[in-house]
């Protein structure tokens, strides 16, 4: 592999780490906006809301796109083999998750449950390298420490109570459930990201508003519901797609360590909403942050490694130097998708753990 694929892998690589990162900056301010909200719309019939509104939103997007020709191509679509990994996504992340963290903050204080929720970045490296295998080194765990030691020192509150309730161990529970979902959503992150988040979004809401309704909890009027769809479809809907989009060059740690920066994001953002000065916990974490984020962006792996024969879908180019396959019909041209085959290959260029490099590394 020559130096020019190795400089276009090190540019896909950035382009990834730019989608992880608008991808915590969206969810990130999610947040301070959803607060806007919440003194009208109690949080179960919010959730539903955000939730739906990210579905329904990117439905409508994908036939909408219909209509324009070749536009769908782009992406490959979802397939029978994806349903399993779909469906534990859906079940961990978008319904057990929320439920064990509703349950859990009834009798744990909110700053507790604050501090806890950080662990959701730690908690998906671990997965990712325990459970998938996934190459992560000290550099990277270093980072996965700094940035989660700042989205916790900027929600520590030094005047509220701090205690361990029982309630805690249900948000523990649904950390490591949304880094289950991280980990799960990773083996979808080759298939249309807009098509993924229209069926999860979807159905995660409907599951909400079914527990609202069982739960007696009033709906609000077309005018809240209209704007907590809206903020759904934006801060969830379209950080997710970015966060799968992410997962794909980076794998699951990685992509988690970057987007730990949203909890400083939504701080932030808050400063400005609400016309706060930035307290000590704010100051005390942008360098922690900064240094995460400096030992992420700076890592270089690579080293010899073996590619096995494998046959995939998912949007490619042809430049990249994983994709030399012919078109019969010359029809290779940009970015496209359709089942192909990587024949079996050795070589030596820096790496992440995307798409194309999940091997093994003892």
């Amino acid at each position: 592999m020559g130096p020019g694929t190795a400089a276009f892998a090190m540019n896909d690589r950035t382009t990834a780490v730019a989608y992880a990162l608008a991808a915590a900056a969206l969810f990130g301010a999610s947040a301070p906006l959803a607060k806007l909200l919440l003194g009208g719309i109690r949080p179960v019939p919010l959730s539903s809301l955000l939730y739906l509104g990210s579905g329904i939103g990117l439905l409508l997007f994908m036939q909408a796109s219909r209509l324009v020709p070749g536009a769908r191509k782009r992406e490959a679509p979802l397939g029978r083999t994806d349903i399993p990994w779909l469906a534990g996504a859906i079940l961990s992340g978008g319904v057990a998750a929320p439920i064990a963290l509703l349950y859990g903050l009834r009798s744990t204080p909110a700053a507790t449950a604050s501090l806890l929720l950080n662990a959701e970045g730690a908690v998906t490296a671990l997965i990712a390298a325990v459970a998938f295998r996934e190459a992560i080194g000290r550099r990277v765990w270093a980072a996965v420490v700094l940035v989660s030691a700042a989205a916790a020192l900027l929600t520590l509150d030094l005047s509220g109570a701090w205690g361990i309730a029982p309630g805690a161990l249900l948000v523990v529970a649904a950390c490591a459930l949304w880094g289950l979902d991280n980990n799960l959503s990773r083996h979808l992150s080759a298939k249309d990201p807009v098509a993924v988040v229209a069926v999860k979004g979807t159905c995660a809401g409907a599951v909400s508003l079914l527990l609202a309704l069982l739960l007696g909890e009033p709906l609000p009027g077309a005018g809240p519901a209209l704007l907590a769809a809206a903020l759904g479809l934006c801060c969830y809907g379209l950080s997710i797609v970015l966060f799968l989009r992410a997962l794909r060059g980076l794998g699951a740690a990685r992509t988690g360590a970057y987007f730990a920066a949203a909890p400083f994001i939504g701080a932030a953002l808050s400063l400005i909403i609400f016309r706060g000065p930035p307290g000590p916990q704010f100051l005390l974490s942008l360098p922690l942050l900064l240094a995460g984020a400096w030992l992420l962006s700076s890592e270089r792996h690579g080293h010899a490694h073996a590619h096995e024969r494998l046959e995939h879908d998912h949007a490619h180019d042809h430049a990249d130097g994983h994709h030399g396959h012919a078109h019969p019909d010359g029809a290779g041209r940009g970015t496209h998708a359709h089942p192909h085959v990587h024949q079996s290959a050795v070589h030596d260029h820096p790496h992440s753990p995307d798409l194309h490099h999940r091997h093994d590394h003892g």
